[in-house]
């Protein structure tokens, strides 16, 4: 279809009029998601990981990136995915962004088979090695384990996997953030495992709940909400404080 060809491409040439020369598309999204200070100290990573995956970031993707996740979502980006980076950015849009911009509604999830597509080819052709920093291989993982579905436990147990691989390659400054995720997937997968769903997703998404799910949603101890530690340096280890 001709038409849509040349629409997508004249938003994708419309996409650089406002960039810095030799500047890639996703360039901002990578910048943002994985700034340079990750490489500092173990409180400065943590502090800034926090702050992302904990929802204290919505404000600001909403201001600055709702519409390239609208344009994302309608495969406007796809183009992306032919570079390493550009595949990362694209998945961090669809599976992080996604669930700032769209916090409350069906469409935070509904972006999740895609990136999830884009994770498992990445992880085939080469991409996700091509990543160097372990924080930017998270992303592939935070994927494998946030898409529901059939397989699901087997994708957690590949994230297990992975995030145990991500800890190896991680600084030994770092280690207490990355030893955090891998036990975050361990209690995704216990989730899964118990009731084959994120039981606290269902009322977003009108599904019926158990009676064994609403007694685990009125808990309220879902892994995503676990608390994250306050990491203080290299040999103080993580502290459950807080």
């Amino acid at each position: 279809m001709p038409q849509i060809e040349t629409d997508a491409t004249t938003e994708a040439q419309d996409q650089t009029t406002f960039m810095t020369p030799g500047a890639r598309e996703w360039d901002e999204v990578i910048r943002f998601w994985f700034p340079d200070s990750l490489e500092e100290d173990v409180e400065t990573h943590g502090r800034h990981w926090a702050w992302r995956m904990r929802g204290e970031a919505d404000k600001e993707i909403v201001a600055r990136f709702r519409d390239l996740t609208e344009r994302a979502a309608t495969g406007v980006l796809d183009h992306w995915a032919s570079d390493p980076q550009g595949r990362l950015a694209l998945i961090v849009i669809l599976d992080q962004f996604s669930r700032s911009v769209w916090s409350g509604s069906p469409r935070a999830f509904a972006q999740d088979p895609r990136a999830l597509a884009l994770a498992l080819e990445g992880l085939g052709n080469g991409h996700f090695e091509a990543l160097s920093a372990p924080w930017e291989r998270s992303a592939y993982q935070l994927v494998l384990g946030h898409c529901e579905g059939p397989g699901h436990l087997a994708r957690l147990d590949r994230a297990h996997a992975l995030a145990q691989e991500i800890l190896a390659l991680a600084p030994d400054h770092l280690r207490p953030i990355y030893v955090f995720g891998v036990e975050q997937k361990v209690l995704h997968r216990r989730v899964i495992e118990t009731f084959g769903r994120y039981p606290h997703r269902n009322a977003i998404l009108g599904r019926t709940s158990t009676p064994e799910e609403e007694a685990y949603v009125a808990e309220g101890q879902f892994p995503h909400r676990r608390p994250v530690p306050k990491w203080h340096g290299p040999d103080s280890g993580p502290s459950t404080s807080g």
